[in-house]
């Protein structure tokens, strides 16, 4: 069995080989050189079976970003940050650990044919024993959350909020529940204030791992 090591240095080998010839397939800020992005996919999954990947680019002409995460599994976080740390310098072409923050965050996200606005979301938290729980509050919340588009919606606001590895590594529990008629009456707050919160609360936030419920 080919050790970790060497397969991120063989997968750094191959988008060395072949990146060049991704960017010339870009349209409209998509890469459509499919078969090469299933590779690259391939290539992942034999290092850590979470990895995953996609490509951004910067505002105007600026440089591609080749983001890593994980999945939102916290035990293949080490697999993202040592991938990144033995990427090449390869021009035009940046390596990113993790969705950061988005500034300013996008007041609406696409989803599929569905829209959704900040404002339909609101928040709760908690502090306990050095561990962060956040409660996210939305109208008529489905008792199945497996196919609710709106639960994808919010875990992109989470990353452009707070960033994916705080996401990951200090956010002990995520909740979900209806929102109430009146969510001040409960102490909410619009998710849209949930970064400033959350940065007031950091460090008192032991890192841990990630649960659903």
């Amino acid at each position: 069995m080919i050790e970790s090591s060497d397969k991120i240095q063989n997968f750094w080998q191959q988008v060395e080989q072949t990146i060049d010839r991704l960017l010339t397939s870009e349209s409209e800020n998509q890469f459509e050189n499919e078969s090469l992005l299933l590779e690259y996919s391939k290539s992942l999954r034999s290092i850590d079976a979470n990895l995953t990947f996609h490509f951004e680019r910067e505002e105007g002409e600026g440089n591609v970003e080749m983001i890593f995460g994980c999945d939102g599994y916290p035990e293949s976080i080490t697999s993202v940050l040592t991938l990144v740390g033995a990427a090449p310098d390869i021009g035009g072409v940046r390596f990113v650990a993790f969705n950061n923050r988005y500034d300013p965050v996008p007041a609406t996200v696409n989803f599929g044919d569905e829209q959704f606005q900040l404002d339909e979301f609101w928040f709760g938290y908690r502090v306990e024993s050095g561990r962060y729980h956040l409660d996210i509050y939305m109208h008529d919340l489905p008792e199945s959350l497996d196919m609710e588009p709106r639960i994808e919606a919010v875990m992109i606001y989470l990353d452009a909020l707070i960033g994916e590895y705080d996401l990951m590594t200090r956010v002990s529990t995520l909740d979900w529940y209806d929102l109430p008629v009146d969510p001040v009456d409960y102490a909410l707050q619009p998710l849209s204030e949930l970064r400033n919160c959350f940065d007031q609360q950091r460090n008192l936030i032991s890192p841990i791992g990630l649960t659903y419920h």
